[in-house]
């Protein structure tokens, strides 16, 4: 008896728990939902549409101007350094910043003038050393294209 007792209690708990549940959805049906207000951006008066108006009809002159890329650090004068291996954008940039331009300057530096560059560097400091720079370069202002693959692969 005492097991009936318990199976009917339960069952009862359970019946209470699914009605509470279907009045629970039943009241959400119910409720009203939200209307949202728009305003009518038309009746804000003359002032917004006029401001508008005149963004709309501004010249394309007036909108942002995009600042103008620098040009290649050698397209602009000079050889193009980035063909020397080991010389990239950057070091270029900053081979430019120095003055030096073409494979000319390069080929014709002594030990004096290649410590002299190596020193302002900085983090590339040794690279014209570790990728021959001068004999690349060199070889480049001649215009000897095959030796310079030959010697150094393909451009």
């Amino acid at each position: 008896m005492i097991a009936w007792i318990e199976a009917n209690s339960l069952l009862a708990a359970g019946a209470v728990l699914v009605l509470l549940g279907v009045v629970w959805l039943l009241m959400r049906r119910k409720r009203p939902r939200e209307r949202r207000e728009y305003r009518d951006v038309l009746s804000e008066g003359t002032g917004p549409a006029q401001r508008n108006r005149a963004l709309i009809d501004a010249p394309p002159a007036a909108a942002i101007t995009l600042p103008v890329p620098d040009p290649a650090p050698a397209a602009a004068t000079g050889d193009d350094l980035t063909r020397i291996k080991g010389l990239g954008p950057k070091l270029a940039r900053l081979l430019t910043g120095l003055g030096i331009t073409h494979y000319a300057q390069i080929a014709a530096w002594t030990e004096a003038d290649l410590a002299a560059v190596d020193a302002q560097l900085g983090a590339f400091a040794g690279r014209p050393t570790a990728d021959a720079w001068i004999e690349q370069a060199r070889l480049l202002a001649a215009g000897d294209i095959a030796a310079y693959e030959a010697q150094f692969g393909k451009l």
